[in-house]
């Protein structure tokens, strides 16, 4: 039993120093709900700049193509919701680098990817400079009326993931493909007066994991809600 819609859920405490690194996600869409704290989400995209003040209680989500980044203003830590199950973790997720370095697969791979030990936290800072200068860049360019730099992103970005598709559609399918034909069954078997799924009800739990991971955006805790 997945988690309800098939989504992904983690926990976040937004980086204290100069917030997240600016990305988008090519598939999926991606929710923050505010549990602690205050700051914003700044966001780009074909309507332009703009930043959302974020406060407890409330809630903010974004589809793909909206570049975003979280700030800390006073201890941020956010609900994350994901939806796609898995995808977000398997690549869906293209960072605001330079455009030489989005058009070389393995140099991004190589700038995205995080150290194992030691140097991880200057790792993340180098990540964020770079996407944040790339990200200035493109409202810089937005602001100024031309659109063109936004698109060659998309561009850039759709080429990068495009090798991955396989494998998200074999992770869409036993999650969320899964999930909403289990809604169709339940469906057409309450039409017919059947009933009998209501005996297989089950509870299922996930604590949050007591490993913390260094994310695009801050320090992360993550929940395993896959029902496997």
């Amino acid at each position: 039993m997945t988690f309800p819609g098939g989504t992904s859920i983690s926990r976040l405490a937004v980086y204290d120093d100069a917030g997240g690194t600016p990305h988008m996600h090519t598939v999926s869409t991606e929710a923050y709900v505010v549990i602690g704290g205050a700051g914003a989400v700044q966001t780009l995209d074909r309507s332009g700049f703009r930043e959302t003040p974020l406060a407890t209680g409330s809630t903010v989500w974004f589809g793909p193509g909206v570049i975003h980044r979280a700030v800390n203003h006073d201890g941020l830590r956010v609900l994350v919701i994901m939806s796609n199950a898995g995808l977000p973790e398997a690549g869906d997720a293209v960072m605001t680098f330079p455009p030489d370095v989005l058009a070389d697969p393995e140099r991004f791979r190589a700038t995205s990817t995080l150290p194992k030990g030691d140097g991880v936290s200057e790792a993340v800072r180098r990540r964020r400079e770079l996407a944040v200068g790339g990200f200035e860049y493109l409202v810089t360019r937005m602001r100024a009326g031309d659109p063109g730099p936004l698109e060659d992103f998309y561009a850039s970005a759709a080429a990068l993931v495009r090798p991955r598709i396989g494998d998200w559609r074999r992770i869409w399918q036993s999650t969320v493909e899964a999930d909403v034909r289990r809604t169709a069954a339940v469906l057409d078997a309450l039409d017919r007066g059947d009933f009998g799924h209501l005996s297989n009800g089950s509870v299922r739990e996930s604590p949050q994991s007591a490993e913390t991971r260094w994310g695009m955006c801050g320090h992360l805790h993550t929940h395993d809600v896959s029902g496997r």
